[in-house]
């Protein structure tokens, strides 16, 4: 499948009900209710007693099984999923196709308490995407029963990664990065693995016409408490998705829009059987990740020997995500960049209006030379 026509179909099926970084408890019930009920069905309860729900689609001998916001605020993946299975009820011919060759399992939100607070962890704190060994959690209990029943031939584990991701030299944004997980503490290959990564690399052919240079590659460290890694340990190929920045798109509208062109492209790629035409070595051509972005970082302070920067913080406040700006009191070496960079000139630098900012670290305002600029880059 071409790249216009995955730009085609991702702009056609792009469900407007899910807009911005937060995605209340009604927008999702709503959603999952328009399924009747001989395809969805619920797998278990969360931690505040929340429904787990599994949809199900397709027909066919090849089993997916897919799943988002195995971490509650990390809602991208979970929106460009949603796009993925408006398309797929949309009768066109290339989803009667997949759907003739593919059994989906579906579970958009794993996590619905963190999903509901928009927090990484669930009600107890818990990190469910470190609970795949112990399942101390009603939530990873739920889904390895899932797995364990439908003994899945491709796992497609949908998460976000923060700004401070980049790739390559001169670095740019990690828009998107993929993971072929590490099934055991060498990091050996197996065909498993090497599945994986076929698919990443098919995939990632087609991302590299639209945002080249802006894919990145995770890191592989095992850990079996990680639910990748223990699925990939367990023989089910997995791949790790992970949606982050794309420039000036802080609502990650533009980043839906590549994961659902990933999500497409692997789909076809599996029914054609065209991943298996690529080489897997190509998967470690894909830069890896580098910590190496602030989202603000200025330069050449009149009263400052080192840049400043600020990072955002993400904050829920009436059902409304929000981006603070904070200073951040030690740039790290590697942190060479910033989403949006100023140069101040030689300019006199106050926080909050004052000049001894040493003790700030919420940020109210900025300016040089007394002229003030505004810190909302997040279009909210």
């Amino acid at each position: 499948m071409e790249i216009n026509k995955l730009l085609d179909i991702a702009g056609t099926y792009r469900n407007t009900s899910f807009l911005g970084r937060y995605i209340s408890q009604e927008t999702i019930d709503s959603f999952i209710n328009t399924f009747p009920e001989t395809h969805k069905s619920i797998i278990g309860t969360s931690v505040e007693k929340r429904p787990i729900t599994q949809l199900k689609l397709g027909e066919g001998s090849i089993k997916v099984l897919m799943w988002s916001q195995m971490h509650g605020n990390e809602t991208t993946t979970t929106k460009a999923l949603i796009d993925f299975i408006g398309f797929l009820q949309s009768n066109s011919a290339e989803a009667k196709e997949i759907l003739s060759q593919i059994s989906f399992t579906i579970i958009p939100q794993l996590n619905p308490d963190g999903a509901k607070a928009y927090t990484r962890v669930n009600k107890n704190a818990v990190d469910l995407n470190r609970d795949a060994q112990d399942c101390t959690q009603p939530e990873s209990r739920a889904f390895k029963k899932v797995y364990k029943e439908l003994q899945p031939h491709f796992c497609f584990n949908l998460h976000d990664q923060r700004t401070i991701f980049g790739v390559g030299k001169p670095a740019k944004p990690a828009t998107v990065s993929f993971l072929s997980p590490a099934f055991n503490d060498s990091r050996a290959l197996n065909d498993t693995r090497e599945k994986a990564m076929k698919l990443i690399v098919y995939m990632n052919q087609s991302l590299q016409e639209t945002i080249p240079n802006q894919v990145g590659r995770y890191d592989d460290g095992f850990n079996l408490n990680c639910v990748g890694d223990t699925l990939q340990n367990l023989g089910f190929p997995t791949i790790l998705f992970e949606a982050g920045h794309f420039q000036n798109d802080y609502q990650r509208a533009e980043t839906r829009k590549f994961i659902f062109i990933s999500l497409l492209k692997g789909i076809w790629g599996i029914i054609k059987n065209k991943y298996e035409d690529v080489d897997y070595r190509d998967y470690f051509k894909i830069p890896e990740n580098e910590k190496c972005f602030y989202d603000i970082l200025i330069k050449n302070i009149g009263n400052r020997e080192d840049s400043l920067a600020i990072q955002y913080k993400e904050v829920l406040k009436d059902n409304k995500l929000i981006f603070l700006p904070f200073l951040v009191k030690e740039i790290g070496k590697k942190f060479t960049y910033g989403h949006h960079e100023i140069d101040a000139k030689g300019a006199i630098l106050t926080i909050n209006s004052i000049l001894d900012f040493s003790k700030i670290t919420e940020i109210q305002e900025i300016s040089l030379d007394g002229k003030k600029f505004s810190l909302n880059l997040t279009k909210t």
